[in-house]
């Protein structure tokens, strides 16, 4: 499934080509309410050093991110993953059950679940997978933290609500950070390894090489901030002169007002030519009205489950890359 790539002499990597990815949004919707979230956070003793395993979340306020791929490869195979698995069981039931998730897990038909971070709202959804295909292969950073790792085994962590009632018994599959792994041909995923907040470490994205589009960048929170995202594309990918799409979260302004060094981080997207971009999640309202207002090519949602407006790629939303 997994295939370590080695970088050409000019240090790019050939990841392939693929004939098309679309990402649906299952949910964006980590949680409800910002205040709520970081007076939690604040009274556990702030998200430099918090431990989100010990964290009392109150539940009422927990939703979840999780996102189903397709993709076809150039002759003409096709292949569905789920990334991240969301926080709330119960809220992600009733999201599994609305797209049809569950079925898909229970048949196959979904290869494999792609966590790109330990944090709460991305991975502690996991027993909602788990109750259809508890054999489904796991792919996940080799950063998680032994708590993440009990919870792959069924752990219950009682003073933060974390519970996994389904030990996971299929193939575990943990991605080093410095490689670059061909997943399928024109699909790669890399760890990029750095500290976040409350007490997490590392995110794998995912990268596609779409046929005569370019190259489409899919993360769950981009932790690793969108510059560095879209460089890594840019330099280190065969095909990254043009970077086609981005999907996801993309951190720049989750819980307020735009400071002066995010409104730079926007003006410096513009730099990349991205043709499509299909943000939600952390990405942030007055960053997405920003993007708008400086002519960037959002791709809009119709927030028809729950979401404040069309800003977003919101839940049940689709787009598609090639």
């Amino acid at each position: 499934m997994t295939e370590t790539l080695t970088p050409s002499e000019d240090g790019r990597y050939d990841i392939g080509t693929c004939r098309s990815v679309q990402v649906t949004c299952i949910s964006e919707m980590g949680w409800f309410d910002n205040d709520q979230l970081l007076a939690t956070i604040k009274s556990a003793g702030g998200g430099d050093t918090a431990n989100q395993w010990k964290i009392p979340w109150d539940r009422d306020n927990a939703a979840g991110s999780c996102s189903l791929i397709r993709m076809e490869t150039l002759d003409g195979e096709h292949h569905t993953f789920l990334m991240d698995a969301g926080w709330n069981r119960e809220y992600m039931d009733a999201a599994f059950q609305r797209e049809g998730i569950d079925r898909m897990l229970a048949s196959g038909e979904i290869e494999f679940l792609f966590i790109t971070h330990e944090h709460m709202d991305h991975y502690w959804g996991l027993e909602t997978v788990l109750k259809s295909n508890p054999e489904i292969p796991i792919l996940f950073p080799a950063t998680f933290h032994a708590e993440g790792m009990a919870f792959l085994d069924g752990a219950r962590f009682p003073e933060s609500g974390a519970e996994n009632r389904i030990p996971h018994r299929g193939r575990r599959i943990p991605l080093e950070p410095g490689n670059v792994y061909r997943l399928f041909d024109g699909c790669a995923a890399a760890v990029f390894d750095l500290p976040i907040l409350i007490g997490v470490r590392g995110e794998e994205s995912l990268f596609f090489h779409v046929q005569d589009k370019g190259i489409v960048c899919v993360t769950g929170c981009c932790h690793q901030n969108i510059l560095t995202f879209a460089d890594f594309a840019r330099d280190r990918l065969q095909g990254g002169e043009h970077l086609h799409g981005i999907y996801g979260g993309l951190h720049i302004a989750p819980f307020g007002p735009l400071k002066e060094e995010q409104e730079e981080m926007i003006r410096k997207i513009g730099r990349y030519g991205f043709d499509r971009i299909a943000c939600n999640h952390c990405t942030g309202k007055p960053a997405v009205e920003r993007m708008l207002e400086l002519g960037y090519p959002i791709v809009e949602g119709r927030g028809r489950e729950g979401e404040d407006g069309p800003r977003f790629i919101g839940n049940g939303d689709t787009v598609r890359f090639g």
